[in-house]
C-alpha cells in the first residue's frame, strides 16, 4: 500500500511540474505577443490589434485550463 501511495505522489508531482513548465512557456510567449502587438499598433498598423488580442486570450484560457488541471491533481493527491 505504501509503495502505491508513493508512486501516485510521484506521478502527481511530475504532472504538476510539467503543467507549470507549460504555463511558464505560455506566459513568456504571451508577454512577447502583447509587446509585439502593442509595438505594431503604436507604429500605425492597427490591423494587428484584433488577432493579437484573440491569440492572447486563447493563451490565457490555456493557462487557466492548466491551472485548473493542477488544482485537480493536487486535490486528488491529498485524498486519504
Amino acid at each position: 500500500m505504501e509503495q502505491k501511495t508513493s508512486q501516485s505522489a510521484t506521478r502527481s508531482v511530475t504532472a504538476i511540474d510539467g503543467a507549470m513548465a507549460l504555463i511558464v512557456i505560455l506566459l513568456i510567449v504571451q508577454i512577447w505577443l502583447v509587446s509585439a502587438t502593442l509595438e505594431t499598433y503604436l507604429a500605425g498598423h492597427h490591423e494587428t490589434a484584433l488577432p493579437g488580442t484573440i491569440i492572447s486570450g486563447a493563451i490565457f484560457l490555456a493557462c487557466f485550463g492548466l491551472y485548473l488541471f493542477i488544482e485537480r491533481i493536487d486535490a486528488e493527491s491529498h485524498k486519504p
